[in-house]
């Protein structure tokens, strides 16, 4: 999974966001490395849905403009999880590497 969809269905994991609020979650979850322009968001949630991962929450009017809500499915919250583990295998196994370099003698 690339990093800007973890980080997407991160950001839905507390619950439904308007594609602003993903936006800026995303942003935040990687400290500004992650900015997402607002084309490659929603061809992203587009894939996302067409996958089951994530699906239409409402739509709500606020100041006369239409905000759209996603939320992740059941689907998505396994493939978080999936992915949430693989990536912590792999930081294990280059932390394990870290210390073995670090306790050779110089």
């Amino acid at each position: 999974m690339r990093e800007p969809t973890f980080l997407i269905l991160t950001a839905l994991a507390d619950g439904p966001r308007h594609g602003y609020g993903i936006v800026r979650e995303v942003t935040d979850l990687s400290a500004g490395r992650v900015t997402l322009l607002a084309g490659t968001l929603y061809t992203a949630l587009d894939r996302l849905a067409a996958e089951g991962l994530i699906t239409h929450d409402r739509d709500e009017t606020v100041d006369g403009r239409l905000r759209r809500y996603y939320r992740l499915t059941g689907d998505g919250v396994a493939a978080l999880d999936a992915e949430t583990a693989r990536l912590r295998q792999l930081t294990t196994a280059a932390e394990a590497r870290l210390r073995r370099l670090r306790s050779r003698p110089a």
